[in-house]
């Protein structure tokens, strides 16, 4: 009896359902079963079911590079622990690759997708090539850059942003015209075969800072410095969908600034260690309440001696906010074993500590990592199918 066969004596709905509990990497391997299982998986109604399933339980995700080779895991957020103050958990790994051994300069998240602007896999050697991964389902595909005028044109920055309405990625990349004295950008629209990069111009010229970006309900989120002598700093809001941008000023600003959606709505945390770089650590919230009007909400949070863990009380960074509130800090800078995750709960003034077992197996020299809260496996966005500018080749052999 085959597949098909003994899909008939079993509800399609039923089926479905119990497909939709399954990791992403077990769906791609069931796609395998037979066409008609294929036929049921690319279905948007179960695409929609499972980015749902998936929804209620959010994972971290984890990148750790090493000299060129780059590992992704992802580890269950906590839930209902109790009043424990430490968990022991076991790191998922979801796909390694490498990349040349040039230096990377972060990466862009956006809808459970990271883009690598300054990377290029070695086996393409080209050295135009930006690549974009889903880490859940182990697509990886290429981004062809735009060819720059002249010298005196300047990228700062390539950013991944998502609108959910149209469920469209672009990328942006502004561009400082030093000639001109004004900012320009290249969009480009992944999936848009017919339309490769676009320029847009900026109603202010501006030079991003290098804090990274942060994408909440389509709109693209990151900081700059504005003016003729490049004094003043704003926040940027670039809707995804409608292309506009809008500037903030702002009266804060620090290097280790962190941009995080903070229940909905964009936060910046800085942080404030003591002079050795350990415990006490101050946290600055602020909370965009309202664009428009320019309403921030503020808050101010100390994490002190008495909720210290001494292996890891020196040098952390956050790295996000999950959806109940929690501030997530991790060592973006890794020598020794073990790694921990720690998790603050303002409301609560507790600090949940998590070993991660199983992130370190094959490091042995200093590493980088980052992190991402609320990470969501989607399946609806299929690398393998989308073409990238009008250059862009995408085979089954694109697959890390």
């Amino acid at each position: 009896m085959n597949s098909e066969e003994n899909t008939d004596s079993i509800p399609i709905d039923l089926i479905l359902d119990i497909l939709s509990r399954l990791p992403s990497k077990s769906i791609a391997r069931c796609r395998c079963v037979s066409k008609l299982w294929e036929s049921m998986i690319r279905q948007s109604y179960f695409t929609e079911l499972f980015l749902t399933r998936s929804s209620s339980r959010p994972h971290l995700l984890i990148a750790v590079e090493q000299e060129g080779e780059w590992k992704f895991f992802s580890l269950p957020q906590p839930k209902n622990y109790l009043g424990k103050s430490s968990l022991v958990v076991a790191a998922n790994l979801h796909l390694k690759f490498f990349e040349d051994k040039r230096p990377q300069h972060g990466c862009s998240y956006a809808s459970s997708l990271i883009y690598f602007p300054n990377m290029t896999i070695r086996k393409k050697g080209d050295d135009h090539l930006g690549v974009i991964c889903n880490p859940s389902t182990g697509q990886y595909g290429y981004v062809i850059l735009p060819p720059l005028l002249d010298f005196k044109s300047v990228p700062y920055g390539k950013f991944l942003g998502f609108d959910p309405i149209d469920k469209q990625f672009k990328v942006l990349i502004p561009i400082f015209d030093f000639d001109k004295h004004q900012t320009d950008h290249h969009i480009l629209t992944l999936g848009a075969e017919t339309v490769g990069w676009r320029k847009i111009q900026s109603p202010l010229r501006y030079l991003p800072h290098s804090n990274g970006t942060i994408c909440i309900n389509g709109i693209l989120y990151y900081l700059a410095k504005i003016n003729y002598a490049m004094d003043k700093n704003v926040l940027v809001c670039f809707d995804v969908r409608s292309e506009n941008f809008v500037f903030l000023r702002l009266n804060t600003y620090c290097s280790s600034t962190k941009l995080v959606n903070y229940k909905g709505k964009l936060g910046m945390i800085n942080q404030e260690y003591v002079d050795d770089g350990g415990f006490p650590l101050k946290l600055s919230v602020w909370v965009l309440e309202d664009v428009g009007k320019e309403e921030w909400s503020t808050y101010v949070y100390t994490l002190r001696d008495d909720n210290k863990v001494d292996q890891v009380k020196y040098n952390l960074s956050v790295v996000g906010v999950t959806a109940s509130g929690e501030i997530v800090l991790v060592k973006k800078t890794q020598t020794l074993k073990p790694f921990y995750v720690l998790y603050f709960n303002p409301d609560k003034n507790t600090l949940l500590t998590v070993e991660v077992k199983g992130l370190h197996r094959g490091l042995y020299a200093v590493h980088r990592i980052y992190a991402f809260v609320d990470h969501v496996e989607d399946l609806e966005f299929n690398i393998m199918k989308t073409t990238y500018a009008a250059k862009s080749k995408f085979s089954q052999e694109d697959r890390f």
